[in-house]
């Protein structure tokens, strides 16, 4: 792989290298029963912790747990499934980056029906997202943030949390996916929004805590301290297409990606540059290792 596909400039290869050589040797150890990871699968995790081994480690980790463990959101990556939502102008991925790089992603949750969509089906749209922008070299070094429009919030809303989804949605924010999460921003919270945001506040790390922006209803006013006009559509203060055509615009790029996602959903371990019956160290072949050792 080349060094513009693995990201970073040209002082960072060498550093790069070195960390994709350990972070593998490593891995393999602990995902005894994994017999290889690709660069580019590995280059997500060592980009998301600043190429620091340990913690790449730690955050694959963590990935192949949380697959693991949330089958109900980490195997439903079918845009077509969702598409009546989607509809709905409810998710969009901004077609310009802020001036830091991050990607820079936008929720309104007023448009989820809860009467219609699950929260974990919700949910699986923002990984469904996540796991195609963290494909993205740009992305993998400058991370993403999001824009959370709570206009709508209902109790409909509230009723579909609880302590075990919270749990699995602040792992993604914090320390189970291979991206960067450089700012959250919540527009239009409701004093109701509370309860559901103390329910996921204790489970993030303090990094991601102090970079949780409320704005309120008055956010127009306060989010182009953080985003330039030309970034934003003009429902949220900006200058750039409207929300409606960017949620269309990205709901074509998630159906365009159905088949890439689904390789992703039902590979061993996500990693889908090495073809599934080569992922993992058949049992005949682990016990002649074992006997070996």
């Amino acid at each position: 792989m080349s060094g513009s596909e693995l990201g970073g400039g040209p002082e960072d290869l060498e550093p790069l290298g070195r960390g994709l050589v350990d972070l593998r040797r490593r891995a393999l150890q602990e995902l005894a029963s994994v017999r290889i990871f690709s660069d580019q699968f590995l280059t997500k995790f060592l980009w998301a912790r600043d190429l620091d081994v340990e913690l790449s480690l730690k955050l694959l980790l963590n990935y192949q747990r949380w697959r693991r463990e949330s089958p109900e959101i980490s195997r439903c990556l079918s845009p077509s499934s969702v598409l009546g939502l989607l509809n709905t102008t409810y998710h969009a991925v901004l077609p310009q980056r802020d001036h830091s790089g991050s990607r820079v992603l936008i929720y309104r949750i007023g448009q989820w029906d809860p009467k219609d969509w699950l929260a974990f089906q919700v949910f699986s749209v923002s990984l469904m997202t996540s796991e195609i922008i963290s494909m993205e070299t740009e992305t993998q070094t400058q991370g993403l943030k999001a824009i959370f429009d709570l206009q709508g919030w209902s109790l409909g809303h509230a009723l579909q949390f609880n302590p075990s989804l919270a749990r699995k949605i602040s792992s993604v924010l914090s320390d189970s996916f291979p991206l960067k999460v450089r700012g959250i921003h919540l527009v239009n919270e409701p004093m109701f929004f509370r309860p559901v945001f103390a329910m996921i506040h204790p489970f993030l790390p303090d990094k991601i805590r102090k970079r949780i922006h409320m704005h309120g209803a008055h956010f127009q006013d306060t989010l182009s301290d953080f985003f330039s006009p030309s970034v934003l559509p003009p429902e949220y203060g900006g200058e750039g297409p409207g929300i409606e055509r960017v949620c269309q615009a990205w709901t074509n790029q998630l159906l365009q990606s159905e088949k890439l996602l689904q390789q992703i959903a039902t590979h061993p371990t996500g990693d889908i540059a090495i073809p599934p019956e080569d992922c993992w160290i058949s049992e005949t072949v682990e016990a002649e290792q074992l006997l070996e050792g």
